[in-house]
């Protein structure tokens, strides 16, 4: 099966029982959105734009009001589908401390598979396994409140690893880091994707991310409003703006500089193709 994360008219709403009558506010107004095995899906859109909600529903945190969610073939609006969905379906927010609870790193990378009831040698061939895949093995040892933001996070990853997943889906999971952090984060999605074939959701406000994907989503007031590869959908910029986005320091640097009737691509993202590009320009 090629789709592994599939909406179909999505339609979904938080209802604020707190209220008399209570209120319903529509998040999601009829997103259809097909994601493939192995794709590197970057999701775009400001704040309460709806991509959280999103990725909760094909998570099956969220259940749809309205039309479909399939997610590594399950319907997730079936109850009997939620546990295939997520041992096959991780998810990794925004702040890593939120999904740490053991006091030391194997202890915590462990503990889903404690809870599905995985044999004791199964797990330990797991947790040391995904502790490898994340460059974290040489701190299984270690209380992970000692650790930094961007090792915590890897922690977090290693956990949801190990319950073998088909699909991650990252919430912001770089937000709270520093630059060193944020790579190493990064890495590991690439290396997630590149080498173990695991389908990858990113959530993210940093564009230099998101160019790294393989496709961009961008949704905007619970719509799908763009969905091209990262070059067409940043060079765009005044689209980007208008939807509240911003788009690659270099990119933003070569639209004014087009501006101003430099004659260079409209489609660069990446430093490296903006030197390249300068330099056929002025040699």
């Amino acid at each position: 099966m090629n789709s592994f994360l599939k909406a179909e008219n999505l339609k979904f709403s938080y209802i604020n029982n707190i209220e008399e009558p209570p209120v319903r506010t529509e998040v999601l107004k009829g997103v259809s959105l097909d994601i493939k095995k192995g794709e590197f899906v970057a999701l775009l859109g400001h704040n309460g734009s709806g991509k959280s909600t999103l990725a909760k529903c094909f998570n099956a945190i969220n259940i749809a009001d309205e039309g479909k969610v399939y997610s590594c073939g399950f319907d997730a609006s079936l109850e009997e589908n939620l546990l295939p969905i997520r041992q096959r379906v991780g998810m990794v927010f925004q702040n890593p401390d939120n999904q740490i609870v053991a006091t030391i790193v194997e202890e915590d990378v462990a503990f889903a598979l404690e809870n599905m009831g995985v044999e004791p040698s199964e797990i330990r061939r797991r947790v040391d396994e995904a502790l490898k895949t994340v460059g974290m093995y040489e701190y299984k040892d270690h209380a992970p409140h000692k650790l930094s933001g961007g090792q915590k996070q890897r922690v977090a990853i290693a956990g949801i690893l190990a319950m073998k997943p088909q699909v991650v889906l990252l919430d912001e999971p770089t937000a709270m880091l520093d630059p060193s952090g944020r790579a190493e984060v990064l890495k590991t999605i690439k290396m997630l994707k590149e080498e173990m074939g695991v389908t990858i959701v990113l959530i993210t406000h940093y564009m230099e991310e998101a160019a790294q994907a393989d496709r961009i989503v961008v949704i905007d007031s619970g719509n799908v409003v763009m969905d091209d590869v990262p070059k067409k959908v940043f060079a765009q910029v005044e689209r980007m703006k208008e939807l509240g986005l911003d788009v690659p320091q270099v990119t933003e640097l070569v639209h004014h500089l087009r501006q101003q009737g430099v004659d260079l691509p409209c489609d660069i993202i990446t430093e490296d193709e903006c030197v390249k590009a300068l330099y056929e320009l002025l040699k």
